[in-house]
């Protein structure tokens, strides 16, 4: 059964139906949101809030202007820009949940990475900020972004490549030691 399909058997009254919804695109939109705040509760709540919403607003939902998905990430992106501006997200380097057989140093070197292109990431504008997260880690194309932002595929070209830049300049001088 297709997104529209199940929107219609919502609208029908199928209150239950939603949940093929939230099954579907819940880890796409918690993940996103977390992207964009580093935050696993903050992630966890905007994606319930976001689900809520959806569902409360299903009846403005059009198919003939974009598919549920898009309409769903706008949303989701609403939430979240609305989110980061209340409050400063904290930036915590992901722990590692078990052992790991790699060696100490990289490990080291990895968590500092990720912590640095973290603070990379977060210093971008948001508009190019949240256009980069979406096309590099949520893998959505340049047009989908561009009917969610609601701006033209050259803006968002341009957004990218200019975040892509940005974080090319601020990681050019960090110096990669590698240790066999």
């Amino acid at each position: 059964m297709n997104d529209d399909e199940i929107i219609q058997r919502v609208l029908e009254g199928d209150v239950n139906g939603f949940g093929l919804l939230v099954e579907k695109y819940q880890k796409k939109v918690v993940g996103m949101i977390y992207n964009m705040t580093r935050d696993y509760q903050t992630s966890e709540d905007l994606g319930q809030d976001v689900f809520m919403e959806a569902y409360r607003s299903l009846r403005s939902f059009d198919s003939a202007r974009s598919h549920f998905s898009t309409w769903l990430y706008r949303i989701a992106q609403n939430k979240t820009l609305n989110a980061i501006k209340k409050k400063k997200p904290l930036f915590v380097p992901d722990v590692p949940e078990t052992g790991s057989t790699r060696n100490a140093f990289h490990e080291v070197a990895a968590d500092e990475f990720h912590a640095e292109f973290d603070r990379i990431l977060h210093r971008l504008p948001v508009k190019q900020r949240l256009a980069f997260v979406w096309a590099e880690i949520e893998q959505l194309s340049y047009q989908e972004i561009a009917e969610m932002e609601g701006v033209s595929l050259g803006t968002i070209k341009s957004r990218i490549s200019r975040a892509r830049q940005q974080i090319q300049d601020a990681l050019k001088d960090r110096k990669v030691i590698a240790h066999e």
